[in-house]
């Protein structure tokens, strides 16, 4: 087995999971970008590990990416094969690392437009990566992947928000949290009022534009390459629904989709084609 796919095979991850849907050849090839991912989060977040080491293991791999890897290991080599195979563009690559890397040193967003940069680095360029791993053709699907990558990581922040806390980490921004009246230091107290109700709902209204724009762009002529990310979106949006049908419990509870319903949603996709 490979480095990356026992990354992959061990992250048992919602992505990990669409990817069974795949031809072995382009499941392969996703397979090493989701590790590339995996390893590029794991370094920035790794608690064993001094904020400097993990900085400078980012810029390693950056490094080895825009200038070449000395003496690339095996996951390294197999990333720079995987860049060459399909023309990804090395800014994409970096892109994912310079967003783990803004988690080193965590500051809330003022703004939408602060998270929404923070969004296209960590998100968006893993959606243009993949769109190009699957086989999309149709320029439009690149807006798909853009769309589908802030849809699915503003629903991970929400179901995230109390795992973020404990890490010292706040997405929300402060100009949403300012328009409800709901400033961090009751978040970190975990008060769960009227105010934080609105300020979620404005949140996953948000995240629900983002997936009405995936679903509208998808250009027909790469319906079928863009499977696995229609699966993703399937079970990312089931679990915003999840969400607010409960309440936004987030605070106390972290909501998920059981490998049952995913089962489900995967075999209805493979039905349907």
């Amino acid at each position: 087995m490979s480095a990356a796919s026992d990354i992959t095979r061990r992250a048992k991850s919602n992505l990990a999971f669409a990817l069974r849907i795949l031809p072995k050849e382009r499941r392969d090839d996703m397979e090493t970008f989701y590790a590339f991912c995996r390893t590029m989060d794991d370094l920035a977040d790794d608690p064993r590990e001094p904020i400097e080491t993990r900085a400078a293991s980012l810029e390693a791999w950056k490094q080895g990416l825009t200038d070449g890897f000395q003496n690339p290991d095996e996951l390294q080599a197999a990333v720079v094969a995987l860049r060459d195979k399909h023309a990804i563009p090395t800014e994409l690559l970096t892109a994912v690392i310079d967003g783990c890397r803004m988690d080193l040193h965590p500051s809330q967003p003022r703004t939408w437009e602060n998270l929404s940069d923070y969004i296209w680095k960590v998100a968006c360029a893993v959606g243009l990566v993949s769109i190009r791993l699957f086989g999309c053709k149709e320029p439009e699907s690149e807006t798909y992947a853009v769309a589908l990558g802030r849809a699915l990581q503003l629903t991970n922040i929400l179901r995230d928000i109390r795992e973020d806390l404990e890490n010292g980490r706040i997405y929300l921004p402060e100009e949403d949290m300012d328009r409800f009246g709901y400033p961090a230091e009751d978040l970190r107290a975990l008060v769960q009022d009227e105010r934080f109700m609105k300020l979620m709902e404005f949140e996953a209204e948000r995240a629900e534009g983002f997936f009405r724009e995936a679903e509208q762009v998808m250009p027909a002529a790469d319906h079928a390459a863009l499977l696995p990310a229609r699966i993703m979106a399937e079970i990312y949006h089931l679990l915003l629904q999840q969400m607010r049908e409960d309440g936004f419990r987030v605070l106390d509870k972290r909501h998920s989709v059981s490998k049952l319903r995913k089962l489900a949603i995967l075999s209805k996709h493979l039905v349907a084609g």
